[in-house]
C-alpha cells in the first residue's frame, strides 16, 4: 500500500500544477514559474519460442509507469518522477539544472549520466524496443552526481561526478551501506553535419569507477563488481549473463561511436571494452560488446537531429519506422577465470508513431546465450507488440 501512496503523492504533484502558476502570474515575464505534469506508460505483450519454454511463459505486462512532475523558474529548471515496475516504486529523476547560456547548463540530482549514444535517452525510447544488451551491461542506471553539458554547433561535451547506483536506494550507515563508490566519466562528440535528412557525428565516451556495494557475511565490503543482463523482453524477467568481479580495485570503460544519416536511413553503431584492475595479484577481468542498428523510415519525412540529446530525434507524427539490430556481448575472460556468459543477439522491428506522445511498437529477435558454467546453451525467440505513452 506505501508503494501505491507514494506514487500517488508524485502524480497529485502534476494534477495540482495549474494552480501554482496561477499563483505565480505576478511574477516577471522571465522568471514566471511553470509547472507540468510528465508520466509514461509502456504496455507489452510477447510470445515465446525456445527449447527452455518452461523459462519464457507468453504474457502480458506493464512493465513501467511513471509519474512526475517537472518545473522551471528563469535559469532554473527541476524534475521529480518516480517509477512503479515489476511491484516496486522507485525514484527515477530528481534533479535541479542551472541553464548558464543556449549552449551550457549544469545538472545535479539522481539522473541518467552519459557515456555512450544509447545514455542519453530512456530505455523506453530506444527505436529497438529494447536497448542492446550491451548497453545494460555497460552502462549503469540512474545515478546521484553532477553533469555539465555543452552543446555547441559542431562538438558536444558532457562531464559528469557521480556515486555507485545503490546509494539512490540505500542508506548509509552502519547496517546498510557503510561507503560509497564514485565514478567520474565523459561523453565527446563531433558532428560535422546535422541537417535534416544529412548527419554524421562520431563519438567516445570514457568511465572511471570504484568499487560497489557487496555485502558478504553480513558485512559491506565494498570490493566488488557485479554485471548482468536479461533476455531482450521485458513481460517476463530471464538473467542472460550474469557475472561478478571480486577483489576490485577499479574499473575502466571506454566506447567508441558511430552515427551516420541520409535522407530516410541511419546507422547507429558502439562498441564497449572495460576492465577490472583485482587486488592481490590477481589478473584483471575484461568485458566487451558492440552493437550496430540499421534504422528506417518507411513512411514519413527525412530523419531530424536532436542537439540536445546528440542523437536522431524521434520521427515525425505519421512516420512509420523499421529497425535491424545486432548485438554481441560477452562477460567471460578465461585468462581472469570468470565466465558471465556470451551473447548474440539479431533483432528487427517496427515502429509507428501516433503522434508526440504515442508509439506502437512491433519486434521479432533471436537471442543465443551460452559459455555459462552450470547452465546450458540456451535459443531464445521472441514476438513482442508495445504500446506506449510519454507526455
Amino acid at each position: 500500500m506505501k508503494q501505491y501512496l507514494a506514487l500517488l503523492a508524485v502524480a497529485s504533484a502534476g494534477l495540482i500544477y495549474s494552480d501554482t502558476v496561477s499563483a505565480a502570474e505576478t511574477a516577471s515575464e522571465t522568471e514566471k514559474l511553470k509547472l507540468s505534469p510528465v508520466g509514461t506508460i509502456l504496455l507489452d505483450g510477447a510470445l515465446y519460442a525456445s527449447p527452455q519454454k518452461e523459462e519464457f511463459p507468453d504474457g502480458v505486462a506493464i512493465p513501467d509507469v511513471r509519474l512526475g512532475v517537472a518545473a522551471s523558474y528563469g535559469r532554473w529548471s527541476a524534475k521529480i518522477e518516480a517509477g512503479y515496475a515489476y511491484g516496486k516504486v522507485l525514484l527515477k529523476d530528481v534533479w535541479m539544472q542551472y541553464t548558464f547560456s543556449p549552449t551550457d547548463y549544469i545538472r545535479a540530482g539522481l539522473q541518467m549520466q552519459q557515456f555512450g549514444y544509447q545514455n542519453s535517452t530512456a530505455a523506453c525510447m530506444k527505436p529497438t524496443m529494447i536497448e542492446p544488451i550491451s548497453n545494460t551491461i555497460f552502462n549503469e542506471p540512474h545515478m546521484i552526481g553532477v553533469q555539465w553539458i555543452h552543446s555547441a554547433d559542431r562538438y558536444y561535451t558532457a562531464l559528469a561526478a557521480h556515486v555507485e547506483p545503490r546509494s539512490a536506494s540505500m542508506i548509509t550507515g552502519r547496517d546498510e551501506m557503510t561507503q560509497q563508490g564514485y565514478g567520474v566519466r565523459t561523453r565527446l562528440v563531433g558532428r560535422p553535419f546535422h541537417d535534416e535528412g544529412r548527419m554524421l557525428q562520431v563519438g567516445f565516451s570514457g568511465a572511471f569507477l570504484t568499487p560497489q556495494y557487496s555485502k558478504r557475511n553480513g558485512a559491506d565490503e565494498h570490493d566488488s563488481f557485479s554485471f548482468g543482463a536479461n533476455f531482450p523482453t521485458k513481460v517476463t524477467q530471464v538473467s542472460a549473463l550474469s557475472a561478478t568481479v571480486d577483489h576490485a580495485m577499479n574499473l575502466w570503460k571506454l566506447t567508441p561511436e558511430l552515427m551516420a544519416c541520409y535522407g530516410r536511413v541511419a546507422l547507429e553503431s558502439q562498441y564497449f571494452f572495460m576492465q577490472v584492475n583485482r587486488r592481490q595479484s590477481l589478473p584483471a577481468y575484461r568485458a566487451y560488446g558492440a552493437y550496430a542498428s540499421l534504422r528506417g523510415i518507411i513512411l514519413g519525412r527525412d530523419y531530424t537531429y536532436n542537439m540536445g540529446l546528440a542523437g536522431i530525434d524521434t520521427p515525425r507524427k505519421g512516420s512509420l519506422e523499421a529497425v535491424a539490430c545486432y548485438n554481441y556481448t560477452s562477460l567471460s575472460d578465461i585468462g581472469a577465470s570468470i565466465l558471465g556468459g556470451r551473447v548474440n543477439d539479431v533483432s528487427v522491428g517496427l515502429n509507428y508513431y501516433f503522434n508526440r506522445y504515442i508509439i506502437g511498437k512491433v519486434r521479432y529477435s533471436y537471442t543465443h546465450a551460452w559459455d555459462r558454467p552450470g547452465m546450458p546453451r540456451t535459443d531464445f525467440n521472441a514476438f513482442q507488440v508495445r504500446l506506449q505513452m510519454i507526455f
